[in-house]
């Protein structure tokens, strides 16, 4: 697939890729702030440059999103780690290692590189996977108990952009991004789950069940929203 490269003032480095059988220009921001520029063969490079420029409010918005959620040194990840950055003029890659609750990434170029924030993200993932693993299944117990709401079984996974599913035969799929929201909203996405072990689809009946467990389940829905599943830290 070919491609180029371009800085375009106002917006930085933007990626262009030409795709066979495209029909439409398309346009993204990668989740390590990367913006491309898709668009069909037969187009020129200067049709995506212009297209790019036409949505610069929009990328500026997504960069400036993706700037929020650069992992710091010293920041919370999850619920009980906090990351430390060692820089090592020595080191020949950027390496790794969770000891106890604190993730240390060893690198010799800076923690902001793309590179040293892509280690840094996959060993929290690691990290907080583990913590919803031990934390997660205790807390969907307790509140099956409490609310009288069975289930079969419990799987911590990664979804793509749900928090949370239950399936026909009551098994709760957990997201272990969780671990990086508020108890709070945790509490409102599991006894979600748990509703849906009586209602499968989001009905009346369904809300009626919800509401009366979670009396402010639409003031919390909306604050949910303000969340995505990644990995950022918090001081």
């Amino acid at each position: 697939m070919p491609q180029k490269t371009t800085t375009i003032p106002g917006i930085g480095e933007v990626t262009l890729a030409k795709r066979k059988g495209s029909r439409h220009i398309r346009l993204s921001v990668s989740a390590a702030g990367k913006v491309r520029v898709g668009l069909p063969s037969w187009l020129p490079y200067s049709a995506g440059i212009e297209f790019a420029r036409r949505r610069q409010e929009w990328i500026t918005k997504h960069l400036a999103d993706h700037k929020k959620h650069l992992l710091v040194d010293g920041g919370r990840v999850g619920k009980s780690y906090r990351l430390k950055y060692i820089h090592n003029p020595m080191a020949i890659k950027t390496t790794t290692r969770v000891i106890g609750q604190t993730i240390n990434i060893n690198s010799a170029q800076r923690l902001e590189d793309e590179q040293v924030q892509t280690a840094a993200r996959r060993a929290s993932e690691r990290a907080i996977r583990k913590e919803a693993e031990k934390l997660l299944p205790e807390r969907l117990e307790r509140l099956s108990k409490q609310h009288f709401l069975g289930y079969k079984s419990v799987k911590i996974k990664r979804l793509a952009s749900r928090w949370g599913s239950c399936s026909s035969n009551k098994i709760i799929s957990l997201n272990f991004f969780l671990m990086q929201l508020p108890w709070p909203l945790i509490d409102y996405v599991l006894v979600h789950e748990l509703v849906h072990t009586k209602h499968m689809n989001h009905s009346n009946e369904f809300w009626t069940e919800f509401e009366r467990i979670q009396p402010d389940a639409k003031a919390t829905r909306s604050l949910l929203k303000k969340y995505r599943p990644v990995i950022n830290t918090v001081s």
